[in-house]
């Protein structure tokens, strides 16, 4: 079966880091990525400099990005504020992402779930011209809530689906939540929501990551996110851990018989390059808890 991964390092890999990488070394990885195979690439979040300043030159990295045929850059955004600056930039598919706990989306976003919703759906009504995906954070396992419920989650998919957002990235943030509930979440969210396309967004504490992979693929869902070196996680959520490797998926799902198309020695060329960066970029400022 063709996989497709997504390497969410440059966003989601470098956010949680104490480090602040240069625009040109942003680059530079993601020349490695696209060297190794890998299509999909999530290069930058448009969100709050002060809270996350890994993420300052957002505007630089979208901006100076080749076009390179069959390769995808993909940007992130929390509010209709963060995709204004997106598309200022010149980003072309952009997720959006709320969560599915109030309180991550008070920590996150700095507002309840129904206004992050109200601000994000009148933003995206401006610029038809932009690929929208969604991302939903929390989606099984809130560090302040516990577990989400699956009729929640699915009230979340459905206000994506009223704005007009067909693909929809479910996160196990924290990276905790067993196989078993992910996969029962999604059978519920899909059942209901069948003309939807979904992929998974996995974090991993315990190791599962992998066997939610299978598992999932089994059922049909054939979009990961993925992070080089397994480097990344969510500063406003305590206890999130690093995203499933990028390097491990492929691995993982090509001894599985799939493709992906990505080169793993190339990749591993990737994964060095990354970590030999972040050991010499110099240290961030500390999150501004100011919203």
């Amino acid at each position: 079966m063709k996989v497709e991964i997504t390497d969410v390092f440059l966003r989601d890999g470098l956010q949680d880091e104490p480090v602040i990488v240069s625009t040109a070394h942003k680059l530079e990885i993601a020349e490695a990525l696209v060297s190794a195979g890998v299509k999909r690439i999530e290069a930058a979040s448009f969100v709050n400099p002060k809270r996350v300043p890994q993420m300052a030159d957002a505007a630089d990295v979208i901006s100076t990005l080749p076009a390179i045929q069959g390769v995808t850059f993909t940007s992130l955004a929390l509010n209709g504020k963060g995709i204004e600056r997106a598309v200022t930039a010149g980003a072309t598919d952009i997720q959006v992402v709320t969560s599915a706990s109030q309180a991550h989306s008070n920590a996150n976003a700095g507002q309840a779930i129904e206004d992050a919703l109200a601000g994000i759906g009148e933003a995206v009504s401006r610029f038809p011209e932009v690929r929208f995906f969604a991302g939903i954070s929390t989606a099984f396992t809130c560090p302040f809530e516990g577990s989400i419920d699956p009729g929640y989650l699915l009230r979340v998919v459905r206000a994506f689906k009223d704005m007009g957002i067909s693909d929809v990235g479910l996160a196990d943030t924290l990276g905790t939540t067993p196989t078993e509930q992910v996969m029962a979440s999604m059978r519920f969210v899909r059942d209901a929501e069948p003309d939807l396309t979904y992929y998974l967004h996995l974090h991993n504490a315990h190791g599962q990551a992998l066997a939610t992979a299978s598992a999932a693929v089994g059922i049909g869902v054939v979009r990961f996110d993925a992070a080089l070196g397994g480097y990344g996680g969510c500063p406003f959520a305590p206890g999130a851990h690093g995203n499933i490797a990028t390097e491990e998926l492929v691995r993982h799902l090509h001894a599985e018989g799939h493709d992906t198309g990505i080169d793993e020695d190339r990749l591993a060329d990737a994964v060095r390059l990354a970590r030999e960066i972040i050991l010499h970029s110099p240290a961030a400022g500390l999150l501004d808890p100011a919203r």
